[in-house]
C-alpha cells in the first residue's frame, strides 16, 4: 500500500508534468479512463483496495490536469483546484466510502499544502510566477529562488516543515489500518517529490 501511494504520488512528475504542458486537454481527458479503472478494480473483490486507491489519485490527475495545463499562470488558485475534491472525500469518509482513496487524496492534499507554505513563507511565489509566464528564463529564475531558500529563514522553514511532514508520515505509517498506509505514503512522498524539484533546481 505505501509502495503503491508513493508510485501514484511520483507518477505526475515523470509522465503527467510533460503530457499537461504539451498536451492539456489530453490529460484531462485521460480522467476518464482513471475513473473508469478504480471503479472497475473496485468492484472486484481481489483488486478492491487498489480500485479505492486509483480512485484518490484520479481526483488528484483531475486537479493536477486543471491547474497545470490552464491555471499555472497564477499561484494563489494552485491549493484551491487541488481542494476541489476535498468536499466529496469528505462524504465518503463520513459513509465510510471509499476509504483508501480518500486517506490517500487528503494525504497527497496535505503534502500540497505544506509544500505550498513553504512558498508562500520564504517568498517563492513572484519565482513561480515568473516561471510560469517566463520559462526561457530558468535559470536565472531558479538560482534567484535557490538564493532564497539558502537563506537561514529558508532553511529554517525547510527544517520545520520538513520534521512536519516526516512526523506525520512516521505516525501514521505504524498502523495496521491500509487507509492510514495510504495516507503515510502519500505524505512521505512529497519529501521525495519536493527533493526531485530542489535537485532541478540545482542542476538548472
Amino acid at each position: 500500500m505505501i509502495a503503491g501511494s508513493v508510485f501514484l504520488i511520483s507518477v505526475p512528475v515523470f509522465f503527467q508534468a510533460p503530457l499537461v504542458r504539451s498536451l492539456p486537454a489530453v490529460s484531462l481527458t485521460s480522467t476518464i479512463v482513471w475513473a473508469w479503472l478504480s471503479i472497475y478494480l473496485s468492484q472486484q473483490s481481489k483488486t478492491r483496495i487498489w480500485g479505492e486507491l486509483l480512485t484518490g489519485f484520479t481526483w488528484t490527475w483531475l486537479a493536477g490536469s486543471l491547474y497545470w495545463g490552464w491555471l499555472r499562470w497564477e499561484p494563489t488558485l494552485h491549493l484551491p483546484i487541488e481542494a476541489m475534491a476535498l468536499p466529496i472525500a469528505l462524504w465518503g469518509l463520513a459513509r465510510g466510502w471509499c476509504k483508501i482513496g480518500n486517506f490517500f487524496y487528503l494525504g497527497s492534499l496535505l503534502g500540497t499544502a505544506i509544500t505550498d507554505l513553504y512558498f508562500y513563507a520564504v517568498d517563492l511565489i513572484p519565482a513561480w510566477r515568473q516561471l510560469m509566464q517566463e520559462p526561457s528564463e530558468v535559470e536565472a529564475i531558479f538560482h534567484g529562488a535557490l538564493a532564497r531558500m539558502s537563506t537561514p529563514w529558508g532553511q529554517l522553514w525547510v527544517i520545520l516543515l520538513g520534521a512536519l511532514l516526516l512526523a506525520i508520515g512516521l505516525r501514521t505509517i505504524r498502523s495496521s489500518s491500509l487507509h492510514w498506509l495510504a495516507f503515510s505514503g502519500a505524505v512521505l512522498s512529497t519529501i521525495l517529490v519536493d527533493g526531485l524539484f530542489w535537485i532541478a533546481a540545482l542542476l538548472a
